[in-house]
This record gives structure tokens, C-alpha cells and sequence, in this order.
């Protein structure tokens, strides 16, 4: 494996080195101590209790350090940490016994420091290690029978006492950084669930608001329509008006089917039947005549026009089904709430921008009031505003409703048209 295959080095896995280095120093500072008991000439009967007492301390040391680990896996539900300075206590106080009976066992001191330093208070592990070390020079200068303690004596322990809080304040900010890198890691993990469970939720809000508006622009007008013409043959089959039953109940029929149509272009992700089948500009005719022909039905006396200005030329799919549905839901409201004599649909293409105007004569009604209309009402109407304004902007367009009391309504529509769109003589829309 080479260097850049390696895996990264962590403060984890320096953390894991230093502690298996620790464990290891410990064995192999035990097992030399045992070894140079067993071989001492004159040990005489006392070095079985020695050995005895050594055994007895790597067994101890052996079930602490393993119960530590199985926690750190998961292995060991109750947390060995508590019972951790007991441990300690008894590795230590077995050492001193090994170490005053032979000076051997007293190069445990070192690994020994570290535990002291890593398991208890700051002031107590230091506190510990100092009286350990002047255990140790004690040790060493009585088994040395000299009548001061030699130089070496002092210096070996003393030294390595302050490399060992070196070491192991460098271990302990290791550990610190370990512990924040660990919560950095979980920080960022849960940052990105809730950004994941964020953008899910704004993605189902924005499903949400397009199942929404393409309900409201296709199936609920045209349910509407089928109601309101029903209820006109109805009155007409109640005054023995046949023949205007029969066109009630044909304009009944094929607003089903183009509903039955819509829906299942709806269910596919399709676009409008109407514009599959015929151009924009065909498709705003026939909607005027079927509008037309819709109030007629129920008793009215709705004009409804079409007119073009401008060459049309061919409009991307998302401008053709905005324009159309802008139409549809304004249309809607002119035979639903304008009580107008006529409706002109003007659909006009300028250059550099198409427009779409839809005028009625009707009753018209106050600016002030377009907000609440804009905002829907608690029964679930007054959305076709506020999904049109939505379907305009989402291509970059701009709405404008300009109405006034008994002065009709003027709906337009302005969408930009690229430079390559508007020089376009490819497949024409009208």
C-alpha cells in the first residue's frame, strides 16, 4: 500500500498506539522483574510469595485494562470507570510491596505514572507520582547499601517522573482533541440529518404547492364547469327544454372527457392533451369558443374572443402550458365571478417578450382586495391567483392585475423571451 492508499492518522489512532505501548511496557516490565526473581541465587522462600504477588497484580491489571476495553466496544453494558481508582489502589499498592521486597519490580513506576496521571485529579495524580518516585529513590538507595543515595539513584527516577507528565500532558490534550473531533463528527452527522429532513420537507412543500396548482388550473375548473352546466340542464329538462338539455348534457360530457384526459397526462407527468394536440394559438381559440359555449349553457351571454398580434413562433413547453393555464384559471373567473358580457384573449408576441391579456367587462372589484383574494380562503377557493403568480414568476415573468369597480378586469402576462427563442423560424406555434 502505498503512501497516498494509507489511511489517515487520527488522534484516535494515536491515542490507541499509546495505550497499547502503555499495557505493553507494563507486561514486559513485569515479566523482566519475575524473570530476574526466579534467576536470583538467593532468593531463599520469600520469592514465591513474590512471584505469587506478581501473578496475583498482572491478573488484576490483566481484568482492568480488558473490562475497559469491552466498554469502549459496546461488550459491557456497566461502565468499569468508576471502580477505576480502586483499581488502581490495588496495582499499586501490590507494586510497593513487590518493589520493597525487590528493587526489580520498581521500573513498574513508570508505566504506573501514566495511570496515576490519566485516572485521578491533576493535583492528585501529580501528587502521587511524586511520593511514588521518592518511593522508588528510597527503594534503590536502601538496596544499594551506600550511605547517601548515589547520583544515578536520584536522577533516573527524577527524569523519568518528568518525562512521564510530558507525556502525559500531551496525552490528555490527544484525548481532548480526540473528544472534539468525536462531537465535531456527531454535530456535523445530526447537521446533516436535519439538512437532509430539511430539504425533503422543502422538496414535499414544493410538490405539495405544484400538485396544487395544476389541480386547481385542470381538474377543479373543469369539475366546476361539469356542476354549473348540470345544474343548467337540469332547469332545462325541468321546463321541457330538450334540445338545450341535450347541449347541456354534451358540453357535460366532453368537459369529463378532456378531465378524464388531463388527469391521465396529469398521473404520467405529461403536459396539457390540448397543447399535444394542437398549437398554443389553436388551443386559446377553442378555449374561448368553450367557454362560450359553457355560458350559453348555463343561460349566459358571455362573448369570448381570441386574438393574435405578432408572428408566433415556437414558445418552450413550460411557457405554452403557463400561458394556457393562465388563460384557463383567468377565464374561470370571468364566467364564475365577473358576470361579464364579453372576454378577449389577447395573445401577442413582441420581440423580445410574449404577452397574454385577458379583458372582461364585467363587475370588476377593489385593488385593496387582491391580497385576500391572492391568500385563498378557508374553503379551499381564491387559489387561481395565487397559483397563477406562482406559475409566471417560476419562468421569469411578471403578472398585473389592474381592476376597478363595475370597470371589468385586465389580467397580463409578460414572460421574457431569449434572444434565440424570439429570432426563431423553426416549427411555428400558431
Amino acid at each position: 500500500m502505498s503512501a497516498v492508499d494509507a489511511p489517515p492518522v487520527t488522534s484516535g489512532t494515536i491515542l490507541r498506539f499509546l495505550r497499547v505501548s502503555l499495557h505493553v511496557g507494563f507486561a514486559v516490565l513485569l515479566g523482566v522483574g519475575m524473570v530476574r526473581l526466579i534467576l536470583e541465587p538467593d532468593g531463599g522462600a520469600g520469592r514465591y510469595f513474590y512471584l505469587a504477588l506478581s501473578l496475583l497484580l498482572a491478573a488484576t491489571y490483566l481484568v482492568g485494562t480488558v473490562a475497559e476495553k469491552r466498554f469502549s466496544a459496546g461488550a459491557l453494558k456497566r461502565n468499569p470507570r468508576r471502580y477505576a481508582v480502586v483499581w488502581l489502589a490495588l496495582i499499586t499498592v501490590m507494586w510497593a510491596v513487590l518493589m520493597f521486597g525487590t528493587v526489580e519490580f520498581s521500573w513498574l513506576v513508570f508505566p504506573l505514572f501514566f495511570l496515576h496521571l490519566h485516572l485521578l485529579p491533576r493535583w492528585a495524580g501529580i501528587t502521587m507520582v511524586l511520593l511514588m518516585t521518592a518511593g522508588v529513590v528510597f527503594a534503590q538507595w536502601h538496596a544499594s547499601g551506600a550511605a547517601y543515595p548515589p547520583i544515578a539513584v536520584i536522577v533516573g527516577p527524577v527524569f523519568g517522573m518528568g518525562f512521564s507528565v510530558a507525556t502525559s500532558k500531551a496525552y490528555r490534550l490527544l484525548y481532548q482533541e480526540g473528544e472534539n473531533q468525536r462531537q465535531a463528527a456527531d454535530e456535523l452527522r445530526r447537521t446533516r440529518a436535519e439538512l437532509a429532513a430539511t430539504q425533503h420537507e422543502s422538496g414535499v412543500l414544493a410538490e405539495r404547492a405544484r400538485l396544487a396548482r395544476e389541480i386547481h388550473d385542470t381538474l377543479a375548473q373543469g369539475f366546476s364547469s361539469i356542476i354549473l352546466v348540470s345544474r343548467a340542464a337540469r332547469r332545462s329538462l325541468a321546463s321541457g327544454d330538450l334540445e338545450s338539455t341535450e347541449e347541456s348534457l354534451a358540453m357535460v360530457e366532453a368537459t369529463a372527457a378532456e378531465n378524464l384526459a388531463e388527469a391521465r397526462n396529469f398521473v404520467r407527468g405529461l403536459s396539457s392533451p390540448a397543447l399535444s394536440e394542437a398549437s398554443l394559438v389553436e388551443s386559446l381559440s377553442r378555449l374561448c369558443a368553450k367557454t362560450q359555449r359553457e355560458a350559453a349553457a348555463r343561460g349566459g351571454k358571455l362573448r369570448c374572443s381570441f386574438r393574435l398580434d405578432g408572428e408566433p413562433i415556437d414558445l418552450p413547453q413550460p411557457y405554452k402550458v403557463t400561458l394556457l393555464r393562465a388563460a384557463q384559471a383567468s377565464l374561470a373567473n370571468v364566467w364564475l365571478h365577473a358576470k361579464a358580457d364579453s372576454a378577449v384573449v389577447s395573445l401577442a408576441f413582441l420581440g423580445s417578450e410574449v404577452t397574454l391579456d385577458v379583458f372582461d367587462d364585467g363587475r370588476g372589484f377593489e385593488p385593496e382586495r387582491l391580497a385576500d383574494t391572492v391568500a385563498g380562503r378557508a374553503d379551499g377557493s381564491g387559489f387561481g391567483l395565487r397559483s397563477l403568480r406562482e406559475r409566471v414568476v417560476a419562468q421569469g415573468g411578471t403578472l398585473t392585475i389592474e381592476s376597478a369597480p363595475d370597470e371589468g378586469t385586465v389580467v397580463a402576462i409578460r414572460l421574457p423571451l431569449e434572444a434565440g427563442v424570439s429570432a426563431g423560424t423553426g416549427n411555428v406555434d400558431g
